[in-house]
């Protein structure tokens, strides 16, 4: 129930709302159509390069608070960096050097899962019957995913390299989440915050992206790849974590959790659209059994309202 202070959700939040998983989704869109034209970890670099260079002025304005937290709790800022944009950024878009949009944005909705076994393992959280159930469930159609419906492949381990390094880096933004819930993380501002993330993300891949050039990984140099990377950083990386926010704010974290569910369908949709990509009877099975885990394991029942 929503209290008297809550803003009520006009068109406009709406709108934002059935934004955010076509933002988001829009970075396995972007990532995949960049392959060819710019190296992935050079990719991920610029990209998270040119979101710190936007938030500098949020930074300045918040800058004894940022300051603090990075002097204060220099690890915790340099591993959220690390999972969040060095596993999740350059590692991510190295896999879909190897694997499908499709099933890139599949297997990573699995994340929400590890979010919940890592809580019980490390926090003493308690796990659930239907949360046990819907996890089997989505960890099935991850199977049925990485093994393109074929799980004879299981007897002579025939799977995807690309589609195991996103299963890596749903475990990764799994970590990544439950590091966001310390005290340290919950005490500065979020947009403050993902400026700092942004900015120890970038030092992280500057190592891998001079390397990857060194060893003849390609610049942007034509227009179709500063646009694609335009792209990722206006839309997958800015927009979509200022509508996130703007629909947490509005709706309720509940509410706006739903947009992870939706996008599998929307990036599928999207692939096919942009990318040209097959949909695959296994895509059908996958998207079936993935979001009815994920609901299953992370959505809380319906109770009867209080009389």
């Amino acid at each position: 129930m929503s209290s008297a202070n809550t803003p009520q959700p006009r068109a406009l939040d709406w709108l934002i709302f059935v934004f955010v998983p076509v933002f988001f989704s829009s970075n396995l869109i972007f990532g995949r159509g960049v392959i060819g034209e710019v190296g992935p970890f050079i990719t991920a670099f610029i990209r998270w390069a040119g979101s710190t260079l936007t938030m500098v002025p949020l930074l300045y304005l918040d800058w004894p608070a940022a300051w603090t937290f990075v002097r204060e709790h220099t690890w915790l800022w340099l591993w959220l960096g690390f999972l969040s944009i060095g596993i999740c950024g350059g590692f991510v878009y190295w896999a879909l050097t190897l694997t499908t949009a499709s099933n890139a944005t599949l297997i990573y909705t699995t994340s929400s899962l590890f979010i919940i076994l890592f809580e019980w393992q490390f926090s003493g959280r308690r796990i659930s019957g239907r949360e046990l159930l819907g996890m089997g469930v989505a960890f099935a159609g991850v199977a049925a995913i990485v093994l393109r419906g074929d799980f004879g492949a299981l007897t002579h381990m025939d799977f995807n390299l690309g589609d195991l390094g996103m299963l890596v880096a749903a475990i990764a933004f799994a970590v990544y989440s439950v590091l966001l819930r310390r005290p340290a993380a919950q005490a500065i501002r979020p947009l403050s915050l993902f400026g700092l993330i942004a900015f120890s993300g970038s030092l992280l891949l500057l190592p891998p992206a001079v390397w990857e050039f060194l060893h003849g990984g390609l610049l942007p140099r034509t227009v179709s790849a500063w646009s694609k990377i335009a792209g990722i950083i206006l839309f997958a990386s800015l927009a979509a974590f200022f509508c996130f926010q703007h629909t947490v704010r509005i709706f309720g974290p509940a509410t706006a959790g739903i947009t992870l569910y939706m996008m599998p369908p929307v990036s599928i949709v999207m692939a096919v659209v942009f990318l040209d990509e097959t949909f695959e009877q296994y895509h059908a099975l996958g998207i079936v059994l993935v979001l009815g885990g994920v609901i299953l394991a992370t959505v809380k029942p319906w109770k009867l309202a209080n009389t």
